[in-house]
């Protein structure tokens, strides 16, 4: 039950929300002056306003010196109360912002790479053609951030690459995808017809960074075949800068079929069998239990399944 009590007006030494982010920023980054710059007000600005906190407050809540400025005991403890208060706040205000998308017609996805780039423009181009009052915002990042985001409420349905189960997320899959080992044409291994599973997992391969959906597939398809994890030549953030590095010769990757579709038609990419493995995917659209999914977005999905089928 809430412990607020309606009507009763809050104290006058309550403090102010922008101020407690302030000093929780020169808690965390050791001086006013970073503090200052990271909320984009001068020094001689973020100073006053600190010494106004501390004076409505009635404690001294920084030890300031030339090598820095850090909380006295006080200090601390207002900092661990400021962090649940910061908190609530950003909740208050990704729900509101929510309700207001709800209200103006806009829906808010996070897509991982893959999806976004080779499924969400055909699914996405017919729906807003029939919906001209209604409008999208897409954020494209890793799987672990479309949760994110969902968890923070900056978004009203994510769609991910990753197999494992997100605890507190209804999800329903909106596509399958098969990921695939590809080489460039001067690879030694693009003249064999396959190679085995061990000798993948001890080539330094060429993969999407962790968090990846396509990172985490073939990792757990490793481990299912008590490989461990896959050893990596060089991490990148893109899927395109993937499959250019592979085409000019350098190590081998696993990739998503949707990704590498034209690439193996044109040549300039060549699939290899691996034996024993064989990494089948659902891609799934998520959004948060606890949370009515928006009409907007049960209207997308409704399409999405019309379109696929």
């Amino acid at each position: 039950m809430s412990s607020y009590a309606g009507g009763v007006p809050l104290s006058a030494s309550t403090p102010d929300l922008a101020a407690l982010d302030l000093f929780l920023s020169v808690v965390r980054l050791g001086s006013v002056s970073k503090a200052a710059e990271a909320h984009f007000i001068t020094q001689p600005s973020a100073s006053s306003r600190i010494r106004n906190l501390e004076a409505r407050l009635g404690l001294v809540l920084l030890e300031r010196s030339p090598g820095g400025s850090v909380p006295t005991t006080e200090g601390s403890l207002v900092a661990g109360w400021a962090e649940a208060v910061i908190g609530a706040a950003e909740t208050l205000a990704a729900g509101v912002d929510a309700l207001q998308a709800r209200k103006t017609g806009l829906l808010r996805l996070a897509a991982s790479f893959t999806i976004a780039e080779y499924l969400l423009p055909g699914w996405l181009e017919g729906f807003l053609r029939s919906r001209p009052d209604d409008s999208l915002e897409l954020d494209v990042t890793n799987s672990t951030e479309v949760v994110a985001r969902l968890e923070a409420g900056t978004a009203d349905l994510g769609f991910v690459e990753t197999p494992l189960e997100i605890p507190g997320m209804s999800s329903t899959t909106v596509a399958t995808d098969q990921l695939v080992v590809v080489v460039g044409p001067g690879h030694p291994w693009a003249g064999r017809e396959r190679v085995p599973i061990e000798a993948l997992a001890t080539t330094p391969l060429v993969v999407r960074e962790k968090g990846s959906g396509t990172r985490e597939a073939f990792d757990a398809a490793l481990r299912q075949a008590e490989l461990g994890d896959a050893m990596t030549a060089i991490e990148l953030g893109s899927t395109s800068a993937v499959r250019a590095l592979v085409a000019t010769g350098g190590s081998p990757s696993v990739m998503s079929l949707l990704a590498v579709a034209d690439d193996l038609r044109n040549g300039s990419l060549i699939a290899i069998e691996v034996e024993g493995l064989h990494i089948k995917r659902e891609l799934r659209a998520v959004w948060p239990e606890t949370v009515e999914l928006a009409p907007l977005a049960r209207t997308l999905l409704a399409h999405i399944a019309r379109v696929s089928a």
